[in-house]
């Protein structure tokens, strides 16, 4: 099994051994697995738990002090699934992996979202803050009052700092991608971006992957050591993943099949 994992960076990229250490356990867990699918959802379960990284556990916090999270997966044969603004749940792949696998739809948000985790054995009552998010958000002074008074503030304070976490995995034959995260700091509660919509998070097809095209940490399965780039996180089922090339800030939107 070929794995490549990102961290993001965003603007702080604090405690790098810390992150290249947790990247490395997530890709282990991901080498691992019996198929693509459990490759990435096994990864990024270890990063949603890891409180360096936003996604799960430690995500970015919104305008009504809620932190809530966002997940896609797919894989090269087409199927796709995605959850969206979801309160509670560290776990947010395992979500989309349950839209995919589970029902006919691609795309389930917010309440609804919850309660189908729910109903799977999710757990949905995780308590995602952490004593550095806590802190932050108490610096921010955020407003309590109405949503006219929060979106003022919101105009501000939006888009400080944002991660994702993303994954791909090859066997030889077969391809997947996930991408989790908690979204921007200072978001209007509810907002959701590209990370968990097919096409913008991730794109698989059935030689190539990618997850999340920003900035971050890959670290492969194997010796090479990761290193900070900014590109898309892509794998190949004819040959192991590359080691991450720096390319252009704004990568190519999918990743194109490769030529036999």
């Amino acid at each position: 099994m070929h794995v490549i994992v990102h961290g993001g960076a965003g603007r702080r990229w604090d405690a790098p051994a810390e992150r290249e250490r947790t990247l490395r356990k997530a890709a282990d867990r991901g080498v691992a697995a019996a198929s693509p699918v459990d490759a990435v959802v096994a990864a990024i379960k270890w990063l949603e738990s890891a409180p360096r990284f936003n996604a799960g556990v430690g995500g970015a916090v919104q305008s009504d002090g809620t932190v809530r999270t966002d997940a896609g997966i797919m894989t090269g044969g087409g199927s796709a699934g995605a959850a969206c603004s979801m309160a509670g749940v560290e776990h947010a792949v395992e979500v989309a992996r349950v839209v995919m696998a589970s029902t006919p739809h691609v795309l389930v948000a917010g309440d609804h979202a919850v309660e189908l985790a729910a109903s799977f054995g999710i757990d949905t009552r995780v308590d995602l803050w952490t004593e550095r998010t806590r802190q932050r958000w108490a610096d921010a002074d955020p407003p309590t009052t109405s949503v006219d008074d929060q979106l003022s503030w919101v105009r501000e304070r939006f888009g400080e700092d944002h991660d994702t976490v993303g994954a791909v995995a090859a066997d030889g034959e077969r391809v997947a991608a996930a991408t989790s995260t908690g979204g921007r700091w200072f978001a209007l509660a509810g907002r959701v971006g590209d990370s968990p919509q097919i096409g913008s998070g991730f794109t698989p097809r059935p030689r190539a992957a990618r997850a999340s095209p920003v900035r971050g940490r890959q670290s492969p399965a194997g010796p090479s050591p990761g290193r900070p780039s900014t590109t898309s996180k892509t794998a190949r089922t004819h040959r192991p993943p590359p080691t991450g090339r720096c390319r252009s800030s704004r990568p190519r939107p999918t990743a194109r099949p490769v030529s036999s």
